[in-house]
């Protein structure tokens, strides 16, 4: 099987990704959203060329790496690490205009 299998995990992440923490990137710029997605998969498959399919543990050492990178940073500055409540403060964290 051939890069197949690499392009569908991309999608299967890029799919929970933007399900389950898109409340997180509210107020992201599109252009950096479709950047941060377009070199994940560009690495991907360029990893894919040169080590075959040990390129499918890119993005997952990238979660195993940022899942827990996220939740300490959250639960520091009391954020639910999935809800991303309280919003508010949430957004003054991240310097976002906050609108009522």
């Amino acid at each position: 099987m051939g890069i197949e299998v690499e392009l569908v995990e991309l999608l299967i992440f890029q799919l929970l990704g933007s399900a389950f923490l898109s409340r997180f990137e509210g107020e992201t710029p599109a252009i950096k959203k479709i950047l941060k997605w377009v070199t994940l998969h560009g690495i991907t498959v360029g990893l894919f060329y040169v080590t075959g399919h040990y390129a499918l543990l890119f993005p997952v050492l990238l979660i195993c790496i940022g899942a827990p990178f996220h939740i300490i940073w959250c639960k520091n500055n009391g954020i639910d690490p999935m809800k991303a409540t309280p919003r508010k403060k949430y957004y003054e964290l991240r310097k976002w205009k906050w609108e009522e």
